[in-house]
């Protein structure tokens, strides 16, 4: 009688499925299970770390400060003949954080102060922290003698003490971190401007203040 076909049949076990699918249960055990989602993004976070940062400033858009009260006094500014002045300027400079979700860290703040170009003044000021939505106070003193080597210092100074105006400059240098939630954001580094047109004193006992409103300006 003729042969029949030989038929090959192939028997599957669950120990011999293809390896294709396993891994299909792998990946979706991965993708379903939240300690794996928490691992994840947590080894996201820790590799790259710039690449948040950027995504939370994009999110979060924070606003930039600005001064919004201004005012200074000027107690002596005498130059000799010389060209030595003699100084005592204050300004106090109001700094408002206008965001609602962010914290400022001051870590670094230094003023200084010039007159025709020249810097007669120095000072460093204690670091501090500004909570979202709060109001705080920079207010440099600047107090002693110093050589003036501007050549037109002493033409400068005796025409603007024949109009009644000493026009000085103030520059207070700052470094920033930002506080969003739990992260801090490095530093970044703007600088307060302010020209001050102060009143002469009448006399050396005599102090002369001024209120500049909102004269400063802000370069990041």
């Amino acid at each position: 009688m003729p042969r029949r076909p030989f038929r090959r049949v192939v028997l599957t076990t669950p120990h011999t499925c293809p390896s294709v699918n396993s891994h299909h249960f792998e990946k979706r055990d991965v993708v379903t299970n939240p300690n794996a989602l928490t691992s994840l993004s947590f080894f996201s976070i820790v590799v790259h770390p710039r690449h948040h940062r950027l995504g939370r400033w994009l999110v979060i858009r924070p606003t930039a400060s600005k001064p919004t009260r201004e005012s200074a006094a000027l107690t002596q500014f005498a130059l000799s003949s010389s060209n030595t002045l003699d100084f005592n300027l204050t300004v106090d400079i109001a700094v408002r954080n206008r965001n609602k979700r962010i914290g400022i860290y001051y870590d670094y703040i230094e003023s200084q102060a010039f007159y025709d170009g020249d810097r007669f003044g120095f000072e460093l000021l204690p670091p501090f922290y500004q909570g979202h939505k709060t109001t705080s106070e920079i207010k440099p003193a600047f107090q002693g003698t110093q050589l003036m080597l501007g050549n037109s210092v002493s033409t400068t100074y005796n025409t603007e003490k024949g109009k009644g105006f000493y026009n000085v400059d103030v520059e207070v240098y700052t470094k920033l971190r930002l506080k969003i939630w739990i992260f801090k954001i490095h530093h970044v580094n703007p600088t307060i401007k302010c020209t001050l047109s102060l009143p002469v004193p009448s006399n050396t006992s005599s102090t002369s203040t001024v209120t500049l409103g909102t004269d400063c300006d802000v370069d990041y």
